[in-house]
């Protein structure tokens, strides 16, 4: 019997362990899947919860709930990998040998990185809410903060869901706006790019949005670190914002058990192939979700996608026939606005952001880079979607793995 083993239960690795059970069976093929975690969180809810919009037990369900039967599920954790010798080194001391690793060790959050971030003022008037703990603290905050200067602040990129934080300043809007409070708050959107987002089309479109909302943006800013004392945040030129609230998104690292394999880059992400999801160091093993390096978005429609093509080759490399170099960076992300709307963008490695209708050509129902109540439908639904479809790595009809340019609005270029 061969050994298909998968490290994390999170969103990728579920998705890959419901996909491959029906095509590596017993007797021949035992798939392993191993995480210490016994809980399963619908992490794009972390955004509602501050304000109120989800409670706990949206966002949260057993791991088992979505592992298949015939699946091993190991609630262990990963002291760890010893690629050479194709070996797991498990926290009980046991080792477990694999044929094919999939890495699916996803991405964290790490204050400690920028000085005085996770100083007296963590969770007081410091908050992330990249984490349940990070956005529990945060929602108990907000329910009787009664005004001052809110600011919204990303340390660097790469990060989890890069959208998420201009989600939190449009919700934080919207928010204060049906508290009538919003004459009272100060928002400030702070960011190390030198505009809202990392792509030039949608940034012209979130950044009208800031500008109509009244939300001011600060560029440029390369976070130094965080004054508990004085509440403000400085960067490496000397600039400095006040605040009242900072609600940060640390700087997101690759799991440690990455570092302690020596397996990662500077940030513990593995390096891999971008096209066909394999490590670039080691032939048998496969890297999905965030844990990779490839310079996609960290989101879950990404690894929604990759899980499609990465099963395809899993099933090629197994049968020793070339890899398909099929994975285009696609991703696909509804972008809270406040005011039940949302922006929905669909965007590649080569193609950014632009208008158009998705997932039919010139029908829709969802328009691309337009604000829309539908949109927020759409990204309300998706919780659904995820625990119910995604999880169990049931195809979406009509969202191919890779990006349509069918029904985009692509400017064609004079030569």
């Amino acid at each position: 019997m061969k050994n298909l083993v998968i490290l994390g239960a999170g969103t990728a690795g579920t998705m890959m362990a419901n996909h491959l059970h029906h095509q590596l069976k017993q007797p021949d093929w035992q798939i392993t899947i191993i995480d210490e975690r016994v809980e399963h969180h619908y992490q794009p809810g972390y955004l509602f919860l501050p304000f109120d919009i989800y409670s706990p037990t949206d966002i949260i369900k057993t791991i088992e709930e979505f592992i298949p039967k015939d699946v091993k599920l190991l609630k262990q954790q990963i002291n760890k990998i010893l690629p050479k010798d194709n070996i797991i080194e498990l926290g009980s001391g046991d080792a477990l040998y694999y044929d094919v690793l999939i890495i699916a060790t996803g991405a964290k959050i790490a204050p400690e990185e920028t000085e005085g971030m996770k100083g007296s003022e963590w969770q007081k008037s410091v908050f992330d809410f990249y984490t349940f703990e990070g956005a529990l603290a945060l929602r108990n905050k907000l329910r009787d903060w009664q005004g001052g200067k809110l600011v919204v602040h990303i340390t660097e990129m790469p990060i989890k869901c890069p959208v998420a934080p201009l989600e939190f300043a449009f919700l934080a809007d919207s928010f204060f706006k049906h508290k009538h409070l919003r004459d009272k708050v100060e928002i400030t959107y702070v960011t190390p790019l030198s505009g809202a987002f990392t792509k030039p089309k949608a940034t012209e479109a979130l950044e009208h949005l800031l500008d109509e909302k009244g939300i001011m943006i600060e560029s440029d800013f390369a976070i130094e670190q965080v004054d508990n004392e004085n509440k403000k945040i400085i960067d490496y030129g000397g600039r400095e914002i006040p605040f009242d609230i900072l609600v940060t998104v640390p700087t997101n690292k690759g799991d440690a058990l990455i570092e302690r394999s020596g397996m990662g880059d500077d940030l513990n992400y593995v390096p891999t192939h971008k096209a066909t999801l394999q490590s670039k160091e080691y032939a048998n093993i496969f890297v999905l979700g965030d844990a990779s390096n490839i310079p996609a978005s960290k989101a879950g429609s990404v690894a929604h996608f990759e899980a499609e093509i990465l099963t395809d080759n899993i099933l090629r490399f197994v049968k020793g026939e070339p890899l398909k170099e099929e994975f285009d960076g696609h991703a696909n992300c509804f972008i809270e606005t406040g005011g039940g709307k949302a922006l929905l963008i669909d965007f590649n490695y080569t193609h950014e952001p632009v208008e158009g209708s998705f997932p039919f050509a010139g029908i829709g129902p969802l328009r691309l880079l337009k604000e829309s109540r539908m949109n927020h439908m759409g990204k309300l639904a998706f919780r659904w979607i995820y625990w119910n479809v995604l999880l169990k790595g049931t195809h979406i009809p009509f969202v191919s793995a890779t990006m349509s340019e069918k029904g985009k609005h692509y400017e064609t270029v004079q030569h």
